[in-house]
């Protein structure tokens, strides 16, 4: 929010943005899952009165740890409520959680190598995971 407050934004006229957030306030019990959907709904509203022709695409916070864990389960209930942002046109929610995941739940390092920040190949699965949404969203062809 600061950062919108003091011009990141200004200048310049986005057709879209994609929204990564709320992964650093997921740690411990400083923050709730409402009070991290909170600020996430706060940002997603200061985008569109600065930027009222940006649409967004909202992903759910990925998932971090090498197995199954509370944090995660924080995350899920943060995914949960920011999906209801989704209003179908200026606004979509995508997660993309479970293409990071194994089986069995688990993060491999070579996609997540410390369990949270993502590899190159990690990368490529985002960037081709979010590319049909991102078209929808900006009403393209289908690549």
């Amino acid at each position: 929010l600061w950062r919108l407050d003091h011009g990141e934004v200004d200048g310049i006229k986005p057709k879209a943005a994609v929204l990564m957030i709320g992964t650093n306030n997921s740690n411990g019990a400083e923050n709730t899952a409402e009070e991290i959907a909170d600020g996430i709904k706060a940002i997603v509203a200061r985008l569109h009165e600065k930027q009222p022709q940006m649409r967004v695409l909202i992903l759910g916070i990925f998932p971090r740890g090498e197995r199954p864990n509370p944090q995660r389960e924080k995350i899920a209930a943060v995914n949960a409520i920011i999906a209801k942002l989704d209003d179908g046109a200026s606004v979509r929610y995508l997660d993309i959680g479970e293409k990071f995941l194994q089986p069995d739940g688990s993060i491999s390092k070579a996609i997540m190598p410390d369990f949270l920040h993502l590899s190159p190949e990690g990368y490529q699965i985002w960037a081709k995971a979010i590319e049909p949404k991102l078209d929808e969203l900006l009403g393209k062809e289908a690549r």
